[in-house]
């Protein structure tokens, strides 16, 4: 086929702009890529093309001599018959496959989707729905086409009822329409379920309001718990539905949702595959936003991109029956090329804002979509990604045997209910000629084929491993899911059972998900320390992984195959070899790569540095010894020398082991750290030079083991040397030495063969100077070394680097082959586009050039018509790598080249007509010049095509400060060329970042760590979470504190997942994404490094350090409160699209604003920052100030927050929020005349929510640095800690004061917005007649004319609010009895069964009869007789519906987060309690506390005394108040049940305003222990106690009251609270 307009003939280039195809255009389908025939007759062609005889197969050649010799009979020479039946019926998986598209479309594929062609998906996505379109069921999907907007409109369930009863028989519903009916019944049955649960009567609600209850709901007494209480015009088709498919109860599963409900846009873009994110639309869309929609095509497009992988299983299958090694290979290759891009998709769910439409925000998410996905009952499938056909068939090739983990067992369950064409060909593919098996027993042959294993491996790990899909998707979840659990919901949907002992759900899921790939892992990576293996049986599978997956990430782990380095090539002019190409021998390995992957390889030790420890430790007899891998210290090699025998198939039965040499040439020599220096320190105890680096300001410290060695040689008596580097035991050398870490370099080449043979890098050799400690005192010598691993890639080749003979004294050692441990690295955000159309840019700086030498192979080499360009930063001409390999593709017209020469002026320019590089002399310049010289071309490729760019790639290799230069090139030409602001720069990079168009690969030297950098406290860090716009965002990890602002636009993850750590210490988060043994994570997070984080005092009493842990945790929970409130704020307040369709208000925003603040105020907010968390603080802060001596009253801090929440303003402002949930409920028709006015409330009171919190977290970080400053006092005085003890708590309980004043004054605030100004709206008028439509509707009209003269809207809002004003009464006090009382009433609350279970009861909310509105349970389902329901059922296992079933109650449900941090605050008080139970009985007075604390410590305390003990007090006094004594299980005299309770709800009773008279006691007061009360001494002079005591209470007295005063005490010297703004 020749061009229309040129009629030059099609082929691989073109003229320049050509996009004509031509010849190319069969190849545009994912089956052509993959190697498939094509055409209408390719099933035909294919299966005659691998049809062989029984004899072929069976018998292909005579048996050899030596085998018939001697056989005195020979039967066993012929096959069993049971393999000729297996041959002559032929591979199990082809037969499903060809029965499936035999009779597929002819039955409407009610077995389920499975063809040749199209995969696991179906073959005409249209096609059901049409046939249901052409149906009577077309009323169906035409309500399920509406949903979004009924929703929004708040209809949905009143266009159900309206739905005539439709049969769901073959007379009325083809076959052909029966997936498109089940998929709209579906989720018209969990729409009804969702609306019931969140109607705006989920969360704080009217006293007075009710659920609506429709009469014509309730279904037949036998229906199912599937169906009961949804509409009968739903139920009894989606029964007969489901019967018709093979289904024997109706549910709704995953596959339904998303793979039997997408659309393709564009049916003619095949290439690479037809079922792209991009492509496709949700047919059926529920809630119509970004996160359902990308969740969901998301899911499809993995099973588009795998439709060639169950052929390819098939031809697996058929290869092994054929015993064809070679043709297996091929197919395995293929297979390996398929699940390599799986992990792309999930690129596609993004939380960045600029994403477009690949943002997924999270809280809308789990609040919407994940909520609704909720089985119709617990014994259903959950709607998990378990049940996607593709890990199911994935796991079973895999051969995966250990299903014990709990998503084990799930998909286990799950796979029961799957369509029948999908368990059939799972059942085929483990009946016969098993792959994995095959491969195992070493091929036909018998011997192993390592290809076959090396590319299974890498299968393997492709599909399960930590960079594979399952890891990657693993991440996803886990900074996903811990925004989502913080803002109401707590699990994934395939990981909802997961067990959370520590309230972070999130790293509870991400557990599970570890267990999952273990298991599927250990059968290839699980020969270790601790492996079951079977010495006997060489081919049986390991049972154990000793490591968690994430912790194989940066370890040698990651090195899977044997591999030689036979070639150091030149590559510039320079002599030395600065940058040089490294050529690895991969043959006969299996691996494989492809562009933009790196090698990882496990340097060796350069010989100098061997010498020199061989001498020091005379080691150069011993070389070849075993080193003893027993203990602790050697566990490290022993699991490295595991890992190199299954590396190396060794025989298992053989112990692996480790010899000196190996510890020397592959541990860690340099550069040395400080736990490498203090273990040579610990050995020899006496030496000056240890010391000496151990007092190094800057850490790593330049320079190698072996230097330290020969330095501390000649200063340490030989005899202490001798004894602790004994040569009669070697135990001391893996405690000495740890195993090396491997290195990652770009692959720089690109094959097009099946299996390449060789690989290049390029390999740029570091040079470090060795640091001046570790040269003899006085020399001036400047001494370098190379970098480990660059200086063994690539060594200076004008020295001598070969080592000396008796290092490798009877040894293979050849320096032309070097036998190194390598794997294949993907980092997930540089690969080449999909598009062979698209341009692309790379930018590099001297070795950077590496991947992009891959990069022009592959694309010049396969012909693509896209531009390439490159921008390449030199030094000079000298160093211009790889320039005569450049020349020729420029010359040829493929590559457009432009250089810049940052130190010589000979200068090259490129010439775009003679497509040439031309000399030029210029002044010397930076890459940042070439971009602004090219400047419109570069803006044309960096915008996307839907604002006119060409949407091209930009890719950045090289430096941190090259990223700089280039950013700065770029953002300088947007602004000169397309952009009209800076800012409108910045937007256009973002996007680009969003949309994966800029990626990165950015190294960077380890920072050197100076001991003299600034201390950042957590007060400090905690003001940094980057909420507000424009604010900076830090970031604590392992001690150190980085700000990252500047990293937010580049981070893979997106901005969301940053800022879930922002402000907080974030080590445990990064340990569990594996960050931390990432050194190329860590060395760039170092240009972020601003100084070190404040560490924790070291203090000398418990109580001092219980309390500091228990401030810091209580300013972390509200830092994470805060920057999580923040995510939903943001979305309410900005998100335009949400509260608008079409120009029409949606009451789904509304229903996002009434369940944010219903759960702010009783679920994820005040319970846990003002529930028993703040309960055990103060509980803590009060026994500290009693037990020091101090009987004064103390501040009534619980008493006056239950004050604040059961006050007249908290009443009104809960009244406003319910009212929020009345334009949700299904009677709501008012809120579009109210428009404006529930906007301008949502942006006030989402201001007010987040000021508070800022509030909070101000006032605990002041609390947080006095207690510094006191133990900074304390330093100096360490014998003054008990009366430190004193004013830290006396100082911090003021602030908890000033927090409950806060609490008070943002209810007073809260209560001051009101959702109802007529004069605001577009029409007055009729907001005026809706409103009280309202007010008659639900009965409060006549109260409400009481309160409103006249009867005008106005006056609710122009005449002052008295109702909401409340006296600052005089501060409460109570004691310590009191506060005692209120700790264990919360014990008991947490710890009963009802608190406990999820859905129980919450801690500290307001009454639900003090106020008129209250936190109300579902009312329950329509009752079913016992007759039909109840019947003994055997106990099974918790399971995922159970979980998503609770989950979906609702917000009036607790959340796991929320229940977790109620439960490990009340643990704590318990354990608290119960330690110090003698010291609590000497401080109380109350007569019963001894029944009810010893009771309650029996009961909750986890090892308390057992039963009522008498106890030795003095009586009450006269004047003590009633309640200071009150007790769990115990009323008062005079006291009726209902007091009772209402008491030990508030937890303070009658004596939140009057208090309670102290108890008289007597008191021990130690020596120099100053109080507040007058104490008669005898004149005296004073001694040194005296003065040292005096000076170090004025030290005290700057940073709070004096040591015996203290807030709450008449005549106290506390410093007032500061005044407040609020509306008094």
């Amino acid at each position: 086929m020749s061009c229309p307009a040129t009629g030059m003939a099609a082929g691989l280039n073109g003229p320049r702009g050509c996009a004509f195809l031509g010849g190319m255009s069969h190849q545009s389908s994912s089956e052509t890529l993959y190697g498939a025939p094509q055409g209408p007759n390719a099933l035909q062609t294919l299966m005659e093309k691998e049809r062989k005889t029984l004899c072929e197969v069976l018998l292909p050649t005579a048996p050899p001599k030596e085998k018939t010799k001697n056989m005195a009979n020979a039967d066993s020479l012929n096959p069993p018959e049971l393999d000729v039946l297996a041959i002559a019926l032929g591979a199990p998986t082809r037969r499903v496959l060809e029965r499936a598209d035999r009779i597929g479309e002819e039955t409407g594929w009610r077995d389920g989707f499975l063809s040749t062609k199209h995969g696991l998906c179906p073959p005409d996505p249209n096609a059901p729905a049409a046939a249901l379109a052409h149906s009577p069921g077309r009323v169906w999907s035409d309500i399920c086409s509406r949903m979004p907007g009924l929703i929004a409109r708040g209809r949905i369930r009143e266009a159900i009822l309206e739905l005539p009863l439709i049969d769901g028989s073959a007379e009325t519903i083809p076959d052909k329409a029966l997936w498109a009916a089940v998929v709209c019944l579906g989720i018209l049955a969990s729409i009804w379920r969702y609306e019931e649960r969140n109607d705006g009567h989920e969360g704080i609600i009217k006293a007075r309001a009710r659920k609506e209850h429709f009469y014509n709901i309730h279904g037949e007494p036998d229906e199912e718990p599937e169906t009961v209480g949804i509409p009968r015009n739903v139920v009894i088709p989606f029964r007969q539905i489901c019967t018709r498919l093979g289904r024997p109860l109706p549910y709704l599963s995953q596959s339904d949702v998303s793979l039997h409900n997408y659309k393709i846009r564009d049916p003619t873009s095949t290439f690479p595959y037809l079922e792209r994110n991009e492509n496709m639309d949700l047919r059926w869309p529920i809630f119509n936003d970004y996160g359902e929609r990308n969740f969901l095509l998301c899911m499809a497009e993995v099973h588009g991109l795998f439709t060639p992988g169950l052929d390819i299983i098939a031809r697996c299958q058929e290869r092994v029956m054929e015993k064809d090694d070679d043709g297996l290979l091929v197919e395995l290759v293929k297979l390996k090329q398929v699940v390599d891009q799986l992990l792309y998709v999930f690129h596609k769910i993004s939380v960045n804002p600029h994403a477009g439409e690949n943002f997924s925000p999270p809280a809308s998410w789990g609040q919407g979509y994940a909520k609704f996905s909720a089985p119709l009952s617990k014994r259903l499938p959950a709607l998990s990604g378990l049940f996607l056909p593709i890990f199911q068939v994935m796991d079973t090739f895999l051969q995966r045997t250990n299903f014990t983990s709990f998503l084990g067992i799930e998909s286990r369950h799950l796979r029961a209910w799957m369509p029948l064409n999908i368990r059939a060909f799972l059942a085929a593919i483990e009946s016969e000629f098993d792959v994995v098996g095959y491969i195992r027993k070493g091929g036909r042959g018998g011997r192993r084929d390592e290809r076959l294993v090396g590319v299974l491996d890498a299968i393997v790990e492709s599909y399960a491993g930590e960079k594979g899909f399952m890891g990657t998707h693993r991440y996803k979840v886990y900074g996903f899911l811990e925004i989502v659990a913080k803002t109401g919901r707590v699990e994934t949907n395939g990981g909802a059972g997961a067990s959370d002992s520590i309230g972070r759900p999130w790293s509870e899921v991400h557990k599970t998900l570890a267990a999952s790939m273990k298991e599927r892992l250990e059968p290839y990576r699980g020969r270790g320390p601790t492996s079951t293996t079977s010495h006997s049986d060489p081919n049986a599978l390991s049972l154990s992984l000793s490591v968690q997956p994430h912790e194989m990430r940066g370890t040698y782990e990651e090195c899977r195959f044997w591999a030689k380095l036979v070639k150091r090539s030149s590559i510039d002019d320079d002599p030395h070899r600065t940058t040089g190409k490294v050529t690895i021998d991969v043959k006969n390995t299996g691996l494989t790569f492809i562009p933009g992957d790196r090698l990882a390889i496990m340097p060796l030790n350069c010989w100098k540095d061997i010498e020199k420890i061989v001498g020091a430790l005379g080691l150069v007899d011993l070389l070849d010894v075993n080193v003893p891998l027993t203990g602790d210290g050697a566990a490290k090699w022993l699991r490295y020398a595991h890992h190199e025998a299954e590396v190396s198939k060794s025989d298992p039965s053989i112990a692996p082991r480790v010899t000196v040499r190996d510890i020397l040439r592959k541990g860690k020599l340099a550069p040395l750290t400080k736990d490498m220096v203090m273990t040579v320190h610990s050995f020899l105890k006496i030496s000056s030079i240890t010391l000496r680096v151990l007092g190094s300001e800057a850490w790593p410290v330049n320079g190698s083991l072996g230097d330290l060695l020969v330095a501390a040689l000649n200063e340490v008596p030989e005899e202490v040397w001798d004894q602790a580097f004994s040569l009669n035991d070697l135990s001391w050398l893996p405690l000495l030495i740890a195993p090396e870490v491997p290195r990652t370099y770009s692959i720089s080449s690109f094959y097009f063969n099946l299996l390449p043979d060789t690989l290049d890098l390029t390999v740029a050799r570091s040079e470090h100077v060795v640091s001046p400690l570790l040269l003899p005192a006085g020399s001036t010598e400047r001494v370098t070394r190379s970098g480990v691993c660059s200086g063994f890639l690539n060594p200076d080749p004008t020295l001598d680097h070969e080592p000396n003979h008796h290092l490798i004294t009877g040894t293979n050692y050849s320096p032309d082959e070097v036998p190194v441990l390598v794997g294949i690295n993907r980092p997930l955000n540089f690969q080449l586009p999909i598009s062979t159309a698209a341009p692309v840019a790379m930018f590099a700086g001297g070795s950077g050039i590496a991947p992009f030498r891959g990069f022009w192979q592959a694309r010049i080499g396969s012909g693509v018509i896209g531009r390439n360009l490159l921008f390449l930063g030199v030094q000079s001409r000298q160093k211009f790598v790889y320039k005569h390999e450049l020349r020729d593709y420029v010359t040829s017209g493929k590559l457009e080249l432009h250089v810049a020469f940052s130190r010589d002026t000979n200068g090259l320019v490129y010439d775009p007509v003679c497509r040439d590089l031309v000399e030029k002399t210029m002044e010397p310049r930076y890459i940042d010049a070439l971009i602004l010289e090219q400047g419109p071309t570069v803006c044309d490729l960096l915008i996307s095509t839907k604002l006119g760019g060409l949407g091209g790639s930009v890719y950045i290799c090289g430096s941190v400060n090259l990223y700089e230069t280039v950013m700065s090139g770029i953002r300088e030409a947007l602004y000169r060329y397309r952009a009209v602001t800076k800012e409108g720069a910045d937007e256009l990079l973002a996007q680009a970042f969003a949309e994966r168009r800029i990626m990165l690969d950015v190294f960077m030297t380890p920072r050197v760590m100076k001991e003299d950098e600034p201390y950042i406290s957590l007060s400090e860090l905690s003001k940094h979470t980057g909420h507000r716009e424009g604010g900076k965002m830090w970031i604590g990890v392992h001690g150190s504190v980085y700000d990252v602002t500047d990293f937010l636009p580049i981070h893979p993850g997106g901005t969301l997942i940053v800022a879930g750590s922002a402000g907080i210490d974030a080590s445990d988060t990064f340990d569990e994404v594996a960050h931390t043994s990432n050194p190329e994570v860590m060395s760039l997070l170092g240009k972020y490094f601003i100084g070190y984080l404040t560490p924790k005092p070291n203090f000398q009493t418990t109580e001092l350090g219980d309390i500091y842990d228990s401030w810091v945790d209580y300013m972390r929970t509200c830092v994470e409160s805060l920057t999580t409130l923040s995510f939903e704020v943001d979305t309410l307040k900005r998100d335009s699209k949400l509260w608008f369709s079409d120009g029409l208000l949606s009451t789904h925003a509304i229903r996002k604003l009434y369940q944010l603040q219903s759960r702010f105020l009783t679920s994820t907010g005040f319970p846990i920052l003002f529930g028993t968390k703040l309960q055990e603080l103060y509980l803590k802060l009060s026994f500290s100030i009693a037990n020091s001596g101090d009987e004064s009253l103390l501040p009534d801090v619980m008493g006056r927050i239950t004050n604040a929440t059961s006050s007249p303003s908290a009443i009104a402002a809960r009244k406003e929020i319910a009212e929020l949930g009345e334009f949700v409920s299904n009677s709501a028709t008012a809120a579009p005349a109210f428009e404006r006015g529930i906007i301008a409330y949502t942006r006030n009171v989402c201001e007010l929510d987040v000021r508070l919190l800022e509030q909070i977290r101000d006032e605990i970080g002041e609390g947080y640095d006095k207690f510094m400053r006191v133990a900074e006092v304390m330093k100096n005085y360490p014998s003054k800690e008990r009366q430190a003890l004193h004013k830290i708590a006396t100082v911090l309980m003021s602030y908890l004061e000033r927090i409950a004043e806060r609490v008070d004054s943002f209810y007073v605030d809260l209560a001051a917005e009101s959702l109802y100004h007529p004069e605001r709206e577009a029409n007055p008028a009729r907001a005026r007649w809706r409103f009280l439509q309202r007010r008659l509707k639900d009965g409060s009209f006549f109260l409400l004319t009481k309160e409103m003269v006249p009867l005008s809207l106005e006056s609710r809002t122009s005449t002052p609010v008295q109702m909401f004003e409340s006296k600052r009464s005089k501060r409460q006090s109570v004691s310590f009895d009191h506060v005692l009382s209120q700790a264990i009433s919360s014990v008991s609350k947490s710890s009963s069964p009802r608190s406990t279970s999820r859905g129980g009861h919450r801690h500290n909310k307001p009454s639900s009869h003090a106020n008129g509105y209250r936190n109300e349970p579902l009312p329950p389902v329509p009752p079913i007789p016992a007759s039909a329901v109840y019947q003994p059922q055997p106990v099974r296992p918790l399971r995922l519906a159970d979980a998503h079933t609770a989950r979906a109650r609702g917000p009036s449900d607790s959340t796991t987060f929320e229940e977790q941090m109620i439960s490990k605050a009340a643990s704590r008080m318990s354990q608290f309690m119960n330690r110090r139970m003698k010291d609590i009985r000497r401080l109380s007075k109350s007569t019963d506390l001894g029944l009810s604390l010893d009771h309650a410590m029996a009961v909750y305390g986890g090892g308390g005394p057992r039963g009522p003990e008498s106890v030795a007090e003095s009586d009450e006094s006269e004047g003590s108040s009633p309640t200071s004594g009150s007790s769990i299980g115990m009323s008062r005299p005079g006291m009726n049940h209902r007091q009772m309770s209402v008491d030990h709800r508030y937890g303070s009773g009658g004596s939140s305003s009057s208090g309670s008279v102290p108890h008289s006691r007597q008191t021990s007061m130690a020596g120099g222990l100053e109080s507040g009360r007058t104490m008669t001494t005898m004149r005296r002079a004073p001694s040194r106690s005296d003065l040292h005591s005096a000076t170090f209470s004025r030290k005290l007295s700057v940073y709070g009251s004096n040591a015996g005063s203290r807030p709450g005490t008449p005549n106290s010297g506390a410093p007032p609270v500061p005044s407040k703004q609020s509306h008094w």
